[in-house]
């Protein structure tokens, strides 16, 4: 924001828009003490009114609703000999009276009906906003009709104008924050209708009989006097008049609803709260169009997030894996480039910088999450490194330098502002515009804005971690099942698989049970380095001589288990033979040839058998294969 801008918003700040000390000109103001029923302000069209008794005003019903402090509708008098409306609300101690005297048009308050039952059945919240700026431009009959959108910066753009022909629309055209500055916004979402009835007429002060008084806060006042800067820009802009409606959402101002007249305009008190429900009715409209956009995006996202992340856990480059596939992690975080850093691995797609500019960025941030769309302007030092991009977004990951990093570049592109927003078209510095003729202005140097893709990275960056953290446990898991030298699984998997409570299914099981002969003296001459090379040949040899379907133990020192799950009526005897054959073949070391023999014991389990008992069977099926000699199966 430039300077000029922020010593608006500032000086704006200053303005007493709440308690302003007058009220417009088309009514009569007075205040009246909760306690003593003493009229204590009165607007100076009413001071013969100061310090006297309310009771004096002769309307029964309108004293009711003083002494209550509030009033459903406005009441209706007659006010020095013509038809009024009094609004009644409470503030603090007080209790303001509003007489306004009724515009000379009258309008139906059937018609906001009619507009509401019409934009109910809109469904998108492009149309909707164009609707409701011709429904309400229908109703009240203003010139123009303009419904704002405020951006995150605080600037708002016109996202609808309905207009009488002869005026040039405004459709897509932005403002500067300082045209409704921070203090007002606060205000219009303590009132939802604000009236101007004329840019020209002179305000009437407020007397009171006290000084403290005098400032009354008129926040919820109908006729609340307008700051001379906002007239003034009305002026400038060439509006008489105007009727302003709040769109607030969850006590945010998110956007307004501006009617705007070239001549003086007024709208009767019951058309303008019938107004107030309509705008109620828009903002819970856009805000269920936004929900309902939000849940779509939320279940498209989960579901492409699903297809990226389940092959992770079969792959051994999780990096390539998210960047290879049919779904890729840039479907998720549409960017021009992304770096995936995982494991002391780092791949690329798409165009990004060189990889010694990219480490040292996240040297810079130091595993810190970043997010830019104005690199230049934000950090001028990464900028320097990565000069393409424009748009920056950089997601850690839970492991040490786990990083994920989406670039984009830059999107140059063309703004229409309500008018110059240089300083030549301002008196001063702290002026409105004088001229509001459609200005342009290119913006560089700026990305496509990110919007709710930040929250779609930070939600692939966790369940990624999730995933992550699974298959580190899996691994782990799976290699408590093994026997660090061979690589086979080992005895906690054999005694898991045996301990399981169903019993052998319908093709049988059968158990090998494997001890070398004499593999101790192996050690004892060779050392175990060659004993190691041994049983690493005997449980290649083992695997070699199995089925594919089979699975090879190590149970321990010099002891293996091969495990037949199907049996289906193959000679486990022919098996068991081709092993101790196989093992039994010379085996060359670096040291010597030697010869190492086997012993084998079989148990075969009939279908319905329980698996309780079976290890322990084939090993004394092996022991009695070593009694008889041993390089033998017995069973």
């Amino acid at each position: 924001m430039d300077p000029d801008e922020l010593r608006r918003l500032a000086e704006c700040a200053k303005e007493p828009i709440r308690t302003p000390g007058v009220i417009q000109s088309h009514g009569t103001l007075l205040g009246v003490d909760a306690a003593t029923q003493v009229v204590v302000v009165a607007s100076e069209n009413a001071r013969s009114w100061l310090g006297r008794p309310f009771a004096e005003i002769g309307n029964p019903e309108l004293q009711g609703a003083v002494r209550s402090g509030s009033a459903i509708d406005p009441v209706r008098v007659v006010w020095e000999g013509s038809p009024t409306d009094a609004i009644v609300h409470r503030v603090d101690d007080l209790t303001i009276v509003e007489l306004e005297a009724l515009p000379h048009d009258e309008y139906a308050r059937t018609a906001v009906v009619t507009a509401i039952n019409r934009l109910t059945a809109v469904a998108s919240v492009a149309e909707l906003r164009q609707q409701a700026a011709a429904e309400i431009r229908r109703v009240t009959g203003f010139d123009r009709v303009m419904i704002y959108h405020f951006h995150e910066d605080g600037h708002g753009e016109v996202v609808a104008d309905d207009s009488v022909p002869e005026l040039e629309s405004l459709l897509g055209h932005h403002f500067p924050s300082s045209d409704i500055p921070p203090q007002a916004r606060d205000l219009y979402v303590t009132k939802v209708g604000r009236a101007i009835a004329s840019t020209s007429s002179p305000t009437i002060p407020l007397l009171a009989i006290s000084d403290e008084l005098r400032t009354v806060d008129l926040s919820n006042a109908e006729l609340r006097g307008v700051s001379p800067y906002h007239l003034q820009y009305m002026r400038n802009m060439g509006q008489a008049s105007t009727f302003s409606l709040s769109l607030v959402e969850d006590g945010r101002l998110v956007g307004m609803i501006t009617c705007a007249h070239r001549t003086e305009r007024r709208l009767p008190v019951l058309l303008r709260r019938a107004l107030e429900v309509l705008a109620a009715q828009i903002t819970m409209q856009f805000a269920s169009m936004r929900e309902i956009a939000r849940l779509r995006h939320l279940v498209e996202v989960r579901e492409r997030r699903t297809e990226l992340l389940a092959p992770l856990y079969a792959s051994d480059d999780i990096p390539s894996a998210l960047l290879r596939g049919p779904r890729t992690v840039l479907d998720l975080v549409p960017a021009d480039g992304v770096l995936v850093h995982i494991g002391g691995t780092s791949r690329v797609a798409g165009d990004v910088p060189p990889l010694d500019d990219m480490t040292r960025v996240l040297e810079l941030l130091s595993g810190e999450a970043f997010v830019s769309e104005g690199l230049e302007a934000d950090r001028p030092d990464i900028s320097a490194l990565l000069p393409s991009t424009a748009g920056l977004l950089v997601v850690p990951l839970a492991g040490p330098d786990d990083t994920l990093v989406f670039f984009r570049g830059e999107v140059a592109r063309e703004i229409f502002w309500l008018g110059d927003q240089s300083a030549g078209n301002r008196p001063s510095q702290l002026s409105p515009r004088t001229s509001f003729s459609t200005w342009k202005s290119t913006v560089r140097g700026r990305s496509l804005p990110w919007g709710t893709v930040i929250q779609d990275a930070l939600e692939l960056g966790h369940e990624l971690e999730t995933v992550l953290h699974r298959r580190a446990q899996a691994q782990l898991a799976e290699l408590a099942m093994r026997d660090a030298l061979t690589g086979l699984h080992n005895r906690r998997y054999l005694a898991e698989r045996l301990a399981a409570g169903s019993p052998v299914d319908l093709d049988g099981r059968a158990l090998l049970f494997v001890d070398l002969d004499d593999f101790k003296s192996v050690n004892d001459v060779h050392g175990h380095d060659v004993g190691d090379v041994v049983i690493l040949e005997v449980a290649r040899r083992l695997i070699a001589h199995s089925r594919e379907r089979d699975v090879v133990v190590r149970l321990g020192g010099d002891e293996f288990v091969v495990l037949l799950d199907v049996v289906g009526g193959e000679d486990v005897h022919a098996i068991a033979d081709r092993m101790v054959a196989a093992i039994a073949a010379p085996i060359e070391t670096k040291v010597a040839t030697l010869i190492v023999t086997a012993s084998c014991g079989i148990v075969v389990a009939e279908p319905g058998a329980s698996r309780v008992g079976l290890l322990e069977e084939a090993d004394a099926a092996m022991y009695r294969a070593k009694r008889a000699g041993r390089n033998r199966v017995s069973s």
